[in-house]
């Protein structure tokens, strides 16, 4: 998998993100793009916000045992997988604004760098290695981003 705190891998993904257009269409899924935008921040705001209310420790537990290894291992998510609820975006949102979000979240994610995250606790799966948070980070824009053809 790509390394997504690598300076070229992120540059890379910036282009994606700004090959996309405010009209691109999904090749599959419900989400506007701007919906898909707003989604992919979820991830980060749950890294550098309080925005979202951790899980209690059960639903924790059960994230841990159920979700987690299909979040952080190489397999690529399916089409038109479940998306958990704090994920769902069903508002309408502006399309440059949540573009900036991303990109800004996606740069910071990289100059924090691998070692910032390096056990790191996470939102809903506790502590995770540099390679758990990569797959994470790089697997989810890796899956939308081909949603969205670019």
């Amino acid at each position: 998998m790509k390394n997504i705190f690598n300076k070229e891998i992120t540059e890379e993904v910036i282009n994606r993100i700004d090959n996309l257009t405010a009209t691109t269409q999904p090749n599959w899924g419900k989400m506007s793009v701007s919906q898909m935008l707003a989604h992919c921040c979820v991830a980060y705001e749950m890294v550098y916000t309080d925005k979202h209310p951790k899980p209690n420790v059960f639903v924790r537990t059960l994230l841990k045992l159920f979700i987690k290894k299909a979040v952080v291992n190489e397999n690529p998510y399916p089409k038109n997988g479940r998306t958990a609820p704090q994920f769902i975006i069903s508002d309408a949102r502006a399309f440059e604004t949540e573009k900036k979000r991303l990109v800004a979240y996606v740069l910071k994610t990289q100059e924090l760098g691998a070692a910032y995250f390096n056990g790191k606790g996470s939102h809903s799966f506790g502590k995770l290695t540099t390679t758990e948070w990569n797959n994470s980070f790089y697997k989810h824009l890796e899956h939308h981003l081909t949603q969205f053809g670019v």
